[in-house]
């Protein structure tokens, strides 16, 4: 219940009540064409309620979260910020098509090891990546692809085998929940800001 509640403060504070379904972020969205709800009418089904729809639909997996409905819309609806929202709503519901999952594991992972190093640890990130994503389906080719671009990328300096930490974790840390509370999603999976990369990841 109180995700429910953060979800729909969240909702609240992007201004969805505000949206009279104009019809200018759906106008002005680059890629309206591939999804099979206009992004007003995703509005819309937050309005009356229907999230249920909302969430299994494969718009807001389409959004690229560019901002330009945002942008548009001359009530400031956070149009974007409604995509996202439902976005992490539906990777905790486990609701995200299968062909993102590995997408949505590869950005939990990602961000997680940023929360806690302050940077990249690329042998951790990679351990961390290949085990998720291979408990999600038992791929074994998955755990050695890519493996022979390891001795190419550590001769170029391009791959560390020993991570380095920021001074000051807790910061960075601190900055992850600030956001999370923002959004109205602290008990949401630190990795659900998958559509920019599901788009360039189809």
């Amino acid at each position: 219940m109180e995700t429910e509640a953060s979800s729909a403060s969240a909702f609240a504070a992007a201004d969805v009540v505000k949206c009279y379904q104009c019809g200018k972020c759906t106008a002005g969205c680059p890629v309206a064409e591939d999804m099979d709800i206009m992004p007003n009418r995703i509005l819309l089904l937050v309005q009356t309620g229907d999230l249920s729809t909302a969430l299994q639909s494969s718009a807001i997996w389409h959004c690229v979260s560019c901002q330009t409905c945002s942008t548009r819309c001359p009530q400031s609806v956070d149009i974007a910020a409604v995509m996202d929202i439902l976005r992490e709503m539906a990777a905790r519901k486990g609701m995200a098509p299968r062909q993102l999952k590995r997408v949505l594991a590869f950005q939990r992972a990602f961000l997680d090891n940023i929360r806690r190093n302050g940077r990249i640890d690329e042998m951790e990130l990679v351990a961390q990546f290949k085990t998720m994503a291979f408990l999600k389906d038992f791929n074994i080719p998955l755990l050695m692809k890519d493996a022979l671009l390891g001795p190419k990328l550590l001769r170029r300096g391009k791959l560390h085998l020993r991570g380095e930490k920021v001074r000051d974790r807790a910061v960075v840390r601190r900055i992850f929940d600030r956001c999370m509370s923002d959004k109205g999603l602290s008990d949401a999976p630190h990795a659900a800001e998958a559509g920019k990369s599901a788009q360039g990841g189809r």
